[in-house]
């Protein structure tokens, strides 16, 4: 007789109450979450569980627990990746016949599948900036060595991150963790990955979700020419003359510009030192952010926190504290600009966007109305501003816990 099986790094008693004895599709209206729809090879259902939202997947029990290990491992290594939370197995229905296992991951909050980003009214050059995040991804991926096997925009979610998106990966099912990568294997998962996504802007187009503008095989193109791109300025050798050894902190501060930390550079010299090369070997994801939550606290997207820092520096500048400490600074500006612009969104309006992002828009906002006005518009105002004008008209992004759906994606 099979025996209901949980297996969980982090034991969760409230998973027992879930229908497990009813295969997935099945599931009753009052344990699930209306999320929005996109696209997958499994069922994949959205379920409430003590306030928080959980994407549960039927698959066989071998590919739930693979999956679940590498989402794990991938969690260690700080690649952008849903929460593994469990496994089940053994699931049995009424009648004694075998269901498949269940994988079990945290929803990630303010995500979207690519087809509801499309499903709003958003600028021509969208399809551009999911291209840009999927390509930072996939090198992330590639640098750590993993090797994808079926990237694509439906195997995506994707956050605001500024003017920009970031992307999580959130089925791993066909993936492999290896300790570094052949250039054959990363030469394979972009070709799929150009593939794929050629094909999955044409279902848009044909759903009249695309605009006019979006050319989808140069999109694919694009795709490939900023992962190449983004690839060479991480990994490649540079030579330069021993005189021109400056060129060692520049090519540090350009990848801390692209967003990325240089954790270790080989540097070699020849014998009489006329020539040197580097080339960096450790590099780690999230400059900005890292320096962000160092001084304020705040852990948010990376190019969100380029723009928070941006104009923490011009606080900084406007209140003539440029002596003083950057900590007592950063404080400062967390307690004075930071937190009252949040707190002028009306409680039920704040779930539509994180708080970073929130802040991100209130200062475009600002931007738009000073140079309509000609005046120097003081945040409180700008604040109360978006509020009425944009931020009410906006959809909402947190996970939306209200009437059942037959959502997938995943």
């Amino acid at each position: 007789m099979e025996t209901l099986q949980i297996t969980a790094a982090t034991p969760e008693s409230a998973l027992l109450d879930l229908p497990w004895r009813v295969p997935l599709e099945q599931w009753p209206a009052d344990v699930l979450a209306a999320l929005p729809r996109g696209i997958s090879r499994h069922i994949v259902r959205f379920v409430k569980l003590r306030k928080r939202v959980l994407a549960v997947k039927e698959t066989r029990d071998h590919y739930a627990f693979r999956e679940y290990e590498l989402l794990r491992r991938l969690q260690k290594l700080e690649v952008p990746c849903v929460v593994p939370l469990a496994v089940v197995t053994g699931r049995v229905d009424d009648d004694g016949e075998p269901l498949e296992a269940a994988i079990i991951t945290e929803h990630l909050a303010f995500s979207l599948p690519y087809r509801a980003v499309f499903s709003q009214s958003l600028r021509p050059d969208t399809a551009t900036r999911l291209i840009d995040a999927l390509a930072v991804l996939l090198v992330r991926l590639h640098l750590v060595g993993f090797y994808w096997g079926d990237v694509s925009l439906s195997n995506t979610l994707f956050r605001r991150d500024a003017d920009r998106f970031a992307a999580y990966l959130v089925d791993a099912e066909t993936g492999d963790l290896h300790r570094e990568l052949t250039p054959g294997q990363r030469a394979y998962d972009l070709d799929l990955a150009r593939t794929n996504i050629i094909g999955e802007l044409f279902d848009l187009e044909a759903g009249e979700l695309l605009d006019e503008e979006v050319d989808a095989i140069g999109i694919g193109d694009a795709l490939v020419a900023r992962y190449e791109e983004l690839w060479a300025a991480l990994t490649q050798v540079e030579s330069f003359s021993g005189e021109e050894r400056w060129r060692v902190d520049e090519r540090i501060r350009r990848l801390n510009d692209l967003g990325f930390d240089v954790g270790e550079l080989a540097i070699v010299t020849d014998i009489d030192g006329t020539t040197v090369q580097i080339q960096p070997k450790v590099v780690d994801a999230g400059h900005h952010s890292r320096r962000l939550l160092r001084l304020t606290g705040l852990d948010v997207q990376d190019n969100q926190a380029r723009r928070l820092l941006n104009d923490l520096d011009a606080w900084r500048a406007a209140t003539d504290r440029l002596n003083d400490s950057e900590q007592l600074v950063s404080h400062d500006w967390l307690l004075h600009s930071f937190e009252p612009t949040i707190a002028a969104v009306p409680r039920e309006l704040r779930r539509k966007l994180e708080p970073a992002q929130l802040f991100h828009e209130v200062l475009d906002h600002r931007w738009y109305m000073s140079q309509r006005e000609g005046r120097d518009v003081p945040m409180p105002e700008a604040a109360v501003s978006y509020v009425d004008q944009v931020l009410r008209h906006r959809p909402d992004e947190q996970a939306l816990i209200g009437e059942t759906g037959d959502e997938l994606y995943g």
